[in-house]
């Protein structure tokens, strides 16, 4: 059995009459005779193992100890610990194994410290990947209804007016956010028709003419003069 890893225990009880001693005080019994080194331990109380990562401050700060590599091995004392919500266990589980941090259930028997148990890694990331992949298909059918039935997919454009009054903001001087303000659009639309704006510029063709009277040249963008009526 490897010694020396950093462990980090992670307690939860769903309401406050109860208290995570017992679970914390057994995990630290198997982390002793394993040769783990707590390094942490994460308690969430009163708090149902159905809410999210952002309503479980300890299990948040747990996660993003983990992605900081600060233990090695997560300990808890089952696997509802971790979550009751299939997918919020996948994402742990996904999370754990992509910043290399390992997982010890005890109640389940499972140890990702040894290679029977990092099978379920193996397992829990193909399963994920799986999921991802099943979604990205129904959004692409989705997707691909909507164009057969003529809808229009995007953000919805905005009246000619509405920007005709942007691009006269923003000729004359006036800065993204304030114009943004004035008209009651978004600053990514008022970005956009700004860098529309530029290119339009930037592209407009510069012509060397004459002037009138003059034998030298002259940059702008004015019709070059040929010459006639010249005495």
């Amino acid at each position: 059995m490897e010694k020396g890893k950093r462990a980090a225990i992670y307690g939860r009880v769903s309401t406050d009459g109860q208290t995570t001693d017992n679970q914390v005080v057994a995990l630290k019994d198997v982390a002793a005779r394993r040769g783990w080194d707590i390094a942490e331990v994460y308690i969430d109380h009163g708090i149902s193992g159905a809410k999210g990562r952002d309503k479980r401050p300890g299990f948040d700060r747990m996660l993003k100890d983990a992605s900081r590599r600060k233990f090695d091995v997560v300990m808890a004392w089952a696997i509802d610990r971790m979550g009751r919500s299939l997918r919020d266990l996948v994402d742990t589980l996904d999370h754990l194994n992509a910043t290399g941090v390992d997982l010890y259930l005890d109640q389940q028997n499972i140890d990702t410290t040894v290679p029977a148990g990092r099978l379920l890694f193996q397992v829990t990331g193909a399963f994920a990947e799986f999921e991802r992949s099943m979604i990205r298909q129904r959004v692409n059918a989705g997707l691909t209804r909507a164009r057969a039935l003529g809808k229009r997919l995007g953000r919805p454009s905005i009246d000619p007016e509405t920007e005709q009054a942007i691009r006269d903001a923003l000729a004359s001087g006036a800065g993204i956010i304030k114009v943004a303000r004035q008209v009651g659009v978004g600053n990514g639309t008022v970005s956009r028709i700004k860098a529309a704006m530029s290119t339009v510029s930037s592209a407009a063709p510069t012509r060397i003419g004459w002037y009138r009277g003059c034998r030298r040249p002259a940059g702008g963008t004015h019709q070059p003069y040929t010459g006639q009526g010249v005495t």
